[in-house]
């Protein structure tokens, strides 16, 4: 762990809001319309922040990290998450990195589309311009060190210039600077198991690294579970609209 991460690593018990995931509005209006189902609904969504198992600033940068994730973008969910986090004693550069890797997620659209379409290409007999094969001491390096994941070389034989200067970008938000390994490695399974987007390659990837790097089997399920009760968002959205439609509708009648 880094120092950085050893300050504010409250247990998730004292979370101040004591609201989770939920914005506040809307779930009182949930209670207020169904109480029964409202109150189920919170005790299975507060339950990473009771359950002890991650600290609390790891469950808000989890929360943060499926909220500003560049397949979801959720603006109010991520301003929640950043405000707890920061009450949980998380640093400027703590969420900073979070939002560098939620940036960087976008590189499995290379990892998906590069090989259909070489595999596409050699169909059609359809093959790439020659160019000089440019220096690309960061990816060698990666490859020397063990860390070169193969569903990189795809796009690395289309674009090797682009890969390099991709790599030289993402490479340093993982070494440790700032978030230990493990929390990375935590990190990046919740970006990938996350319910907007869902890629298995990454999340076994991750999953058997965190292993590795320690993590127990209870703290990579309560990444799961954070993914999960992210779910919430729907009814964060859709129940303040529903009561505005409802009180419009009353309005003309």
């Amino acid at each position: 762990m880094t120092s950085n991460e050893s300050a504010g690593s409250t247990p998730a018990t004292s979370n101040t809001s004591a609201t989770g995931p939920w914005e506040t509005t809307a779930l009182a209006q949930l209670r207020a319309w169904d109480p029964t189902w409202a109150e189920a609904a919170e005790r299975v969504t507060l339950n990473p922040w009771k359950h002890e198992v991650l600290p609390r600033k790891t469950v808000e940068l989890i929360g943060l990290a499926v909220n500003a994730a560049c397949t979801n973008l959720n603006p109010e969910g991520t301003r929640r998450h950043i405000r707890a986090a920061l009450d949980a004693g998380a640093s400027r550069e703590e969420i900073l990195t979070v939002l560098k890797m939620a940036s960087f997620l976008g590189i499995h659209t290379c990892s998906l589309g590069a090989p259909i379409l070489l595999e596409e290409a050699k169909a059609a007999d359809v093959r790439p311009q020659e160019h000089p094969k440019p220096a690309t001491p960061v990816c060698d390096k990666v490859r020397a060190s063990g860390g070169w994941n193969e569903a990189w070389t795809p796009f690395y034989n289309l674009d090797p210039e682009w890969t390099e200067q991709f790599m030289a970008a993402g490479i340093p938000i993982y070494s440790g600077a700032v978030l230990s390994p493990k929390l990375a490695e935590l990190l990046s399974i919740a970006f990938d198991a996350s319910y907007t987007h869902m890629y298995p390659p990454g999340t076994r990837r991750h999953i058997k690294a965190a292993l590795k790097l320690g993590a127990t089997m209870e703290e990579i399920m309560e990444v799961l579970k954070l993914c999960v009760i992210q779910g919430v968002q729907a009814c964060n959205m859709g129940v303040s609209i529903l009561a505005e439609e409802l009180a419009k509708l009353s309005g003309t009648k």
